[in-house]
């Protein structure tokens, strides 16, 4: 422990993988990266075969920030030998598949990372000034840093009263790919209206033995495009965010109510396959109200059946769908990590959330200089790009300017 670390990630996920990426090339930068699970994985339960990213790939790790590094997603193409064939296929969109495969490679690449390392605890180690740093307990003992890089990523969002039936036919979208199960001739109802929830519905209709029935419900007045406008995709852009960091409370929360569908629509393509497939179904098949569709509708109670579940429904709809499959593509919430238990109560807080200073760091009334920076877990603070793709490598940059004490990155 007499090696005082510049600072300790904790959870390997897009966020901390960027910030290794960026690190791996700064001279006496000493640093280490942990993850509990075996190796990297970014939600392999949705990795469905048609899923693509809604970004341009060249927001990746790094290149927004350092086009010239090693661990862009260009580079990964021409180390995998597939660069031109990649360009001449000219998709529309990259797969989302190989996206993972691309961050896939970069974790194994960059030897600061850790897997198989779950931080179990934080504490604050006070100097005899105000120089304290951060002990981190791994499980394989004791790691000390002057900074924390909270990574962790955001948590699958489950309604309270769905919550005791969780299980082999009611779960979080999360986990469709996760464990198999059988939905060839059984009624499968999706919940949630965004982009998830469309890939899902895309998919069951792919199917080659398809469900016997899908149910698609949202509170949603209808299942809305992702807003992919060139003046509103400026919102994801890094002066935009510090302009949103710098507002009131009140005219963030109304801004993020505003921009909902910008960041939290479907993507055009998604809808015109799920269009399409409904036809290919309905008109081509024969398969008169197979897949029903119902906007406007919140479901308000769950309870199980002998052969499925009852589902209550307030809207303009049928008051009760009973399905055998429930799939809950109803988003994500950001919790803090169970490490963080002991630091918890030293953090300040507004009644939208964590108070996120401008450089990512987490405002703590404990005597220490060292800092907790957060990634991926202040949309309330940053804006409607904070949990995307798009300032990844930006948002990493400032939080690397931060411990560095100077400009390594231009951000």
């Amino acid at each position: 422990m007499s090696d005082v670390l510049d600072y300790a990630a904790v959870g390997v996920g897009p966020a901390n993988l960027s910030l290794a990426a960026l690190g791996a090339d700064v001279e006496n930068l000493r640093s280490v990266h942990f993850e509990a699970r075996p190796g990297f994985s970014w939600h392999p339960g949705l990795l469905l075969p048609e899923a693509t990213l809604q970004v341009s790939p060249l927001k990746d790790l790094v290149t927004l920030v350092d086009p010239t590094s090693r661990y862009s997603f260009l580079a990964f193409l021409a180390n995998e030998g597939r660069l031109y064939q990649f360009l001449t296929a000219k998709f529309p969109a990259v797969l989302r598949a190989e996206f993972d495969q691309y961050l896939q490679w970069a974790s194994r690449s960059i030897p600061s990372i850790e897997f198989g390392a779950e931080v179990r605890g934080i504490r604050v180690r006070a100097g005899h000034s105000s120089d304290g740093h951060f002990v981190l307990d791994t499980g394989r003992g004791e790691v000390a840093a002057r900074n924390v890089v909270l990574g962790t990523g955001q948590t699958p969002f489950v309604p309270g009263f769905l919550r005791p039936h969780l299980g082999a036919d009611v779960f979080h979208a999360e986990e469709f790919l996760s464990r198999p199960r059988e939905l060839p001739g059984r009624a499968v109802a999706v919940i949630g209206g965004g982009q998830s929830g469309a890939e899902i519905v895309r998919h069951l209709m792919r199917l080659d033995e398809p469900p016997r029935s899908i149910t698609w419900i949202t509170r949603r007045p209808g299942f809305l495009p992702m807003d992919d406008s060139p003046f509103t995709n400026e919102y994801f852009f890094p002066a935009y965010a510090r302009e949103f960091h710098g507002l009131p409370r009140a005219d963030k929360r109304e801004l993020l109510a505003e921009q909902k569908y910008a960041s939290d629509g479907i993507d055009l393509a998604t809808l015109q396959d799920v269009y399409r497939e409904r036809y290919r179904h309905e008109c081509l098949l024969g398969r008169k109200d197979w897949l029903r569709l119902m906007p406007r509708s919140e479901v308000t109670g769950c309870a199980r059946l002998s052969d499925g579940w009852e589902l209550e429904v307030k809207g303009p709809h049928a008051p009760v769908v009973r399905s055998d499959v429930v799939v809950l593509a109803t988003g994500y919430e950001y919790r803090l990590p169970d490490c963080m238990a002991e630091l918890a109560p030293h953090l300040a807080r507004t009644p939208d959330g964590l108070v996120v200073g401008d450089d990512y760091a987490l405002s703590l009334d404990l005597r220490t200089s060292g800092r907790v920076f957060l990634q991926n877990g202040a949309r309330h603070a940053w804006g409607i790009a904070d949990p995307n793709l798009s300032l990844l490598a930006w948002r990493s940059a400032v939080i690397l300017n931060a411990i560095l004490g100077y400009r390594r990155y231009n951000t």
